[in-house]
């Protein structure tokens, strides 16, 4: 695996304040993806006013927070698009039970064409709060079929209901029993991979497999991860007002998840933290231009770098956090999903 290298963004050094800087322009296509976005909430707002005028609000805050709960997770666990549209063919997708930490969990498990060599645990996004096995079902597929590798993604325990160690807890318990099933059917290697709060479990379970504390993967493939906690980086407030994720929003899930104040600094929720990065396994980290987190994707790459660690880090121009749920009509997500696979492939080969 290459180090450091062809970054469209160069990377540099960060301070803990955040600095002053002008913001980068969203791409044409994140761009439309916004407007698109602005014009469904206009119409869920009208539609939102319309049904509490008939059935009246909750009657107090936890009635009203189950109920947006109720609402947030519907919306976010579906695709972005039509399958049918989106999806890419694979041979088999199974939807199965395995063993999680506090009892069973659900999951799925994606396998593709032709010879499958290794196994990845992908773990979804969505600010340890929503988001599932629906919603990124077609970046799965798509992640099978560019590596040939099994994929499984494991429908973790959500918070606020399911506070930290919850969601790391089940995606151990998910990589232990994926460990299991890739020596018996795929050659024994697995890897990690995850989109901002799943690359934040992600990179944990590379940590945890360094110090025992579970199976070792052979690679980390890391989206636009959050990985420092509380830090602050320029980047915070660049785009602190957001293209789809802001700083008040980043707060806001961290809460749901984080429920002591000691464990904002915990390494099994802030990673980036963790003053011993040597014998990690080779990372690749991925992240957008135009995103609050980018700074803390660069900043792990240069830490892993610096601890001789080997890493490719590549930042999308003018793309938006979350940019792989809308890889259906935008090019980097595709070519961020095609980029992954490959160099999970030569991962596994090796």
């Amino acid at each position: 695996m290459q180090k450091i290298a062809g970054n469209q963004v160069a990377m540099s050094d960060f301070s803990d304040v955040p600095q002053n800087s002008v913001p980068a322009r969203p791409n044409l296509p994140s761009r439309l993806l916004l407007r698109c976005i602005r014009w469904q909430e206009q119409l869920k707002r009208k539609h939102a006013g319309a049904e509490e005028s008939e059935t009246g609000r909750p009657h107090n805050a936890a009635q009203e927070m189950a109920a947006f709960l109720v609402r947030l997770r519907k919306a976010m666990d579906t695709p972005s698009f039509p399958l049918r549209l989106s999806s890419v063919p694979i041979r088999r997708v199974v939807t199965l039970s395995i063993p999680g930490a506090a009892g069973p969990m659900r999951a799925r498990l994606f396998i593709p064409y032709g010879r499958v060599r290794g196994a990845l645990l992908y773990l979804h996004g969505g600010g340890f709060v929503h988001c599932g096995l629906n919603s990124h079902y077609g970046i799965c597929c798509r992640l099978a079929r560019a590596s040939g590798a099994a994929v499984l993604l494991p429908d973790y325990r959500l918070a606020p209901e399911h506070p930290f160690p919850a969601a790391i807890d089940d995606s151990q318990a998910a990589l232990q029993w994926l460990a299991g099933a890739s020596a018996r059917y795929w050659g024994g290697k697995v890897a990690v991979a995850g989109d901002s709060a799943g690359g934040n479990l992600a990179a944990v379970l590379a940590q945890d497999g360094r110090g025992g504390l579970g199976p070792q993967p052979v690679m980390q493939l890391l989206y636009y991860p959050s990985l420092y906690g509380e830090k602050l980086f320029p980047s915070h407030r660049t785009y602190e007002k957001g293209y789809f994720l802001s700083r008040k929003s980043m707060q806001w899930y961290g809460d749901q998840y984080i429920q002591k104040p000691e464990h904002w600094l915990h390494p099994r929720f802030a990673p980036g933290l963790n003053p011993d990065l040597q014998g990690l396994p080779p990372a690749v980290i991925i992240t957008a231009q135009c995103d609050p987190m980018r700074d803390e994707g660069t900043a792990y790459a240069q830490a892993l770098e610096r601890a001789g660690v080997e890493v490719i880090y590549r930042c999308y121009p003018g793309a938006l956090h979350a940019f792989l749920n809308f890889y259906a009509f935008m090019p980097h997500g595709k070519a961020a999903l095609r980029f992954g696979g490959k160099v999970l492939k030569k991962a596994f080969a090796g």
